[in-house]
């Protein structure tokens, strides 16, 4: 095989992760030199929900089960990471009731991330077991009774949350380029995942999971697996994302917000990280945008103050979404190189 046969071969087995980075990158370049402070910050929002978003299709995606809890261990990973690295004297004003021996600790924040991924994973690795054995509507119900137990205790453990007051005093670490480098790591994590044996035996269980089964493929080790490996990458991103808001609280990570990641996912396509990137961007775009649209109307004292209108936007999206494409926008099929192919004449074909 010559250099330009290997070269196009290598182009096209990595062609979805040249055309999902790329682009990102180049995007990221030019709104730090060209754009304004809020086009940076909402670009840096963007590749946050990305990083989420990707931890979730990871799991959610390739299994097909419904992950209400991930947003759980996403509040889990940034209340762990801002614990490690914000300030001593910051953590004993901020929660008082903090135990002694996590207000003394400091730690750079990069280890700081990786902590809050390995005590979500940690947290994931106790719990999942049995709730691998279950499927279906079954499934889905634990997982959100599970989203529950994990909020309450979040809400009520002062000593390490600050209960349901806010958790403030975090270093404003992620910029625009910490964001953009976590976001082409989780593409990357989530393509290997994908194409890995792991995440192929995870697919064969969510296509026929009695099948796969008889083939030998252990269907309750493979969700268990995946599960902790989102729930690591889904810790992580809930570090950077809180490195990056600075101050938050328990609610940030209940429903509304694993309804928001649930429908950047179903709208791109859950089954592709292609998909989840591309529903990522869209709902992101829109909901900043809808959101300048409620502050000019409530500024402009027209029709008052309005409230909502984003949620019922993206509600009324994602309806029309599962009605006219079940599977997403670009459902379960990969961005790859060429986009299109020029169909052949028939002639060609032999036909």
């Amino acid at each position: 095989m010559n250099a330009p046969t290997k070269l196009g071969t290598a182009m096209g087995r990595f062609s979805t992760l040249l055309l999902l980075i790329v682009p990102l990158i180049i995007a990221g370049v030019a709104i730090d030199a060209l754009g304004s402070p809020l086009v940076i910050n909402i670009y840096t929002f963007l590749c946050v929900n990305l990083v989420l978003v990707l931890g979730l299709q990871m799991f959610m995606g390739n299994s097909g089960i419904l992950n209400w809890t991930y947003v759980g261990f996403v509040g889990i990973g940034a209340f762990a990471a801002s614990i490690m690295s914000t300030d001593p004297s910051l953590k004993s004003m901020g929660v008082p009731n903090m135990y002694p021996f996590l207000t003394k600790i400091q730690l750079p924040v990069i280890p700081s991330l990786i902590i809050g991924g390995l005590v979500a994973a940690a947290v994931a690795a106790i719990i999942a077991w049995p709730l691998m054995r279950l499927s279906n509507a079954v499934g889905v119900i634990v997982l959100f009774a599970t989203l529950i137990v994990i909020h309450v205790v979040m809400n009520q453990w002062d000593n390490v949350t600050n209960g349901p007051r806010t958790f403030f005093g975090v270093q404003a670490y992620t910029t625009l380029w910490i964001a953009l480098g976590a976001a082409v790591l989780a593409i990357l994590a989530a393509h290997f995942f994908r194409e890995s044996s792991l995440g192929l035996r995870l697919r064969a269980s969510r296509d026929d999971r009695f099948a796969a089964a008889a083939v030998g493929v252990s269907v309750v080790k493979a969700r268990y697996l995946s599960f902790v490996l989102s729930a690591f990458v889904g810790g992580v991103g809930g570090g950077v994302w809180a490195h990056f808001i600075t101050s938050f609280s328990p609610k940030s990570f209940y429903i509304a917000e694993a309804f928001l990641l649930l429908t950047m996912l179903v709208i791109g396509g859950q089954g592709s990280i292609s998909g989840a990137v591309l529903g990522t961007t869209l709902v992101t775009l829109l909901r900043e945008g809808l959101r300048q649209v409620e502050t000019s109307l409530g500024n402009s004292g027209l029709v008052g103050d309005v409230f909502g209108l984003t949620e019922v936007a993206l509600a009324i999206l994602l309806i029309v979404i599962l009605i006219s494409r079940p599977e997403g926008i670009i459902g379960g099929q990969e961005l790859r190189w060429p986009l299109w192919k020029r169909r052949k004449p028939a002639e060609e074909e032999g036909v």
